[in-house]
């Protein structure tokens, strides 16, 4: 289930910052993407004395499933940097992705305009849900940070 190869040619990271395993399901027509991660002792962000991960790190989940799905609606051929704005409502019911645990991240694309809006949610193995948001993201033609600074 780890595809960490793979998903170096879709998102703008290397091992071991990419830390989503492995592209689940998309539906591009649909507008969502679902990506997955089983927490490891060789997890980047591990915390022994947490025998997780502390639960803030989803929020990353979050956006690199983003960036799998702006590939695809993109059509791209290789990765492009996006930037994420912000979040809003950040709820989770859970301190730790606990070790050995299984957690799916579902995102949907909700607004688009200059700015894409995400609905995202992170289900554990038993179907329910354990973390939500909303992330705001931005992503210009050639992923280009100074051309944003820049204006």
């Amino acid at each position: 289930m780890n595809n960490k190869k793979y998903l170096a040619t879709i998102l703008p990271h290397e091992d071991p910052m990419i830390l989503i395993d492995d592209i689940v399901d998309y539906s591009i027509e649909e507008k969502w993407l679902k990506s997955v991660v089983t927490i490891s002792e060789n997890s980047l962000f591990f915390d022994k004395s947490l025998n997780g991960i502390d639960s803030v790190v989803g929020i990353e989940y979050m956006a690199q499933t983003i960036g799998c799905y702006a590939y695809f609606r993109k059509n791209l051929s290789e990765p492009k940097i996006g930037f994420l704005l912000g979040t809003r409502l950040y709820n989770n019911s859970i301190k730790t992705f606990e070790l050995g645990k299984t957690y799916y991240i579902t995102v949907k694309e909700v607004f688009v305009a200059e700015i894409y809006s995400f609905e995202c949610f992170i289900y554990n193995e038993d179907n329910e849900e354990v973390a939500s948001a909303t992330i705001n993201v931005y992503q210009n033609e050639n992923g280009n940070i100074e051309e944003i600074l820049n204006g």
